[in-house]
């Protein structure tokens, strides 16, 4: 597994072969853009991926220098409402999914959703990893992944875990969980990633795997109490808070969400390498890496709209195979 070292030698060198290119740079390559760029977000306004997306649409804006770029929520099914809509768009460029670790588990789970990650798309470039993190209320008595586990073992099928929809990183992560530690809990899937931890602090559920820009506001004003993160190794952060690596000595519970931007299948190649150019140099300022850093978030950006390609493919091949171990379907 890449170290999140080494994602950030491969960030840095692709920023690096931009430098010094000016911002009109873009403006002279083709007349796109000449009106505002919109990015679909398929989750919830206010929740962190939403909040980092609109600090990189910001940013984007005025590398382009044209038109600007807006953010619009679209939210419902897991992603699956925004991926559907992205699909049926202009291939023009001015239509632009934030695309999610997430879409691909959707359609390893459901084969009949309306849209293939693979056909309908073109790959702009991946921007970040996301580990998530198991939380539960801040008055639990569980202190840690153990506590929790072996409480959950005495009381089959009373226990509940939360995410923002079936297919979602909260919903792999749980399910993952579930299986290597061999216990029965109930998915319950709300409509977006902001109504997890409401349902933690509610009582609702017993614990949930918000992916990290979304707990970590909370886990700081001592809403909720952090047990563990999927990530391959812990959070600079948050460092004694283990991985669940650590917790169950298996490599297969470093799920971190990973986030791009997908363009509809067919947007002109010169279209999709303006994208990754000035994708690539929004990411040169030092606030936004900090921002995204201090949200969890590690930045890593593609070398080339193909090598993201190639991450994608190899991302549907391990997410096939674990929900296949992991018997997801609709009805988990």
């Amino acid at each position: 597994m890449t170290t999140r070292r080494q994602f950030h030698r491969q960030s840095l060198a692709t920023a690096g072969a931009l430098l010094g290119l000016p911002l009109t740079g873009f403006a002279q390559a083709s007349d796109f853009p000449n009106r505002p760029i919109k990015i679909i977000v398929p989750f919830a306004a206010g929740g962190g991926p939403d909040l980092l997306a609109r600090k990189m649409a910001v940013k984007l804006g005025e590398v382009l220098g044209k038109g600007g770029v807006v953010v619009e929520n679209v939210v419902g099914a897991g992603g699956i409402l925004a991926a559907q809509n992205v699909a049926r768009m202009p291939p023009d460029g001015y239509s632009i999914l934030m695309g999610a670790s997430s879409h691909i588990t959707q359609k390893a789970m459901q084969p009949g959703v309306k849209f293939d990650p693979l056909k309908d798309f073109s790959f702009v470039t991946r921007t970040a990893f996301s580990p998530s993190m198991l939380v539960v209320h801040a008055d639990s008595p569980f202190k840690t992944v153990e506590d929790l586990v072996a409480e959950a073992r005495k009381k089959p099928g009373k226990f509940n875990y939360a995410s923002g929809g079936i297919g979602s990183a909260a919903h792999l992560a749980g399910a993952a969980m579930v299986l290597q530690a061999q216990i029965d809990a109930v998915h319950v899937p709300y409509k977006g990633s902001v109504e997890i931890v409401p349902s933690i602090l509610s009582n609702t559920t017993h614990f949930a795997f918000p992916i990290a820009s979304t707990a970590i506001p909370h886990v700081q004003a001592g809403k909720v109490r952090a047990l563990a993160v999927t990530s391959a190794q812990r959070m600079a952060g948050f460092p004694n808070v283990p991985t669940l690596v650590e917790v169950f000595k298996t490599p297969d519970l470093a799920l971190d969400a990973w986030f791009g931007l997908w363009a509809p299948a067919g947007t002109p190649p010169q279209v999709v390498d303006l994208l990754f150019k000035a994708v690539t140099k929004t990411y040169e300022d030092p606030v936004l890496r900090a921002d995204a850093e201090a949200a969890g978030s590690i930045v890593a950006l593609s070398r080339s709209p193909e090598e993201f390609r190639s991450f994608i493919e190899s991302e549907t091949l391990k997410f096939n195979q674990l929900v296949k171990a992991a018997r997801l379907g609709v009805s988990n």
